[in-house]
């Protein structure tokens, strides 16, 4: 698992963006967004593509951990 804390992922939108961009680069991963926390997590996959796609979105992850 990767959680990522996403500061400027402020409302509903930017959940769906998010989401759309990681379903996008990474299919069939699962990802739970915590809009309230501004947490991303992804239970699998490549956490730079993840990051970076997420980036390519318009926002500006930060990595808290891998576990």
């Amino acid at each position: 698992m990767t959680t990522f804390l996403v500061r400027d992922m402020t409302c509903g939108h930017c959940e769906k963006t998010v989401k759309q961009a990681l379903d996008k680069a990474l299919p069939g991963v699962p990802v739970a967004v915590d809009l309230a926390n501004h947490r991303v997590t992804l239970d699998g996959g490549d956490a730079t593509k993840a990051e970076d796609a997420i980036r390519d979105a318009g926002y500006t992850p930060e990595r808290l951990g891998m576990a």
